[in-house]
């Protein structure tokens, strides 16, 4: 998944590096949920949604946050991405929660975009310990 990217992450703005992390995440959630052993199709949505929804994301970038898990580098990151205006904000969830969730993609863009892979592994680790030891986030 990790090759050589042409493109500078530390140049693109916060909604694009949200638009990629969206992405990773999604396909490190599903491979979790296969390894898990969770294959029917209706199972497989259920539960991504409890790790890629707005509030879960939300609450793991604050769980990040409050235990001191990020750099500074990466806390910039997230304020960037928290600060991010999309424009729209998605019917179930209100702003705050949507910026925040838009925060941890952003994070998760920009260690992708950097070819951080270990510290990619480690931060989504992290989040689905979260998850699953809150009983996951339902909307």
């Amino acid at each position: 998944m990790f090759e050589s990217h042409n493109i500078d992450a530390k140049q693109l703005n916060s909604l694009a590096l949200a638009y990629m992390g969206d992405s990773v995440f999604e396909i490190y959630v599903r491979e979790h949920l296969l390894q898990l052993g969770k294959v029917r199709p209706n199972q497989l949505h259920r539960e991504a949604t409890r790790y890629v929804s707005a509030k879960a994301q939300s609450s793991i970038v604050h769980y990040l946050l409050e235990e001191g898990l990020l750099s500074e580098e990466e806390i910039a990151i997230v304020k960037r991405g928290r600060n991010a205006k999309s424009g729209t904000v998605p019917k179930n969830t209100d702003v705050q929660t949507y910026r925040y969730s838009t925060a941890f993609e952003a994070l998760l863009g920009s260690l992708y975009l950097l070819g951080e892979e270990k510290r990619l592994k480690q931060l989504i680790a992290i989040a689905f310990e979260h998850v699953e030891k809150k009983g996951g986030v339902m909307k």
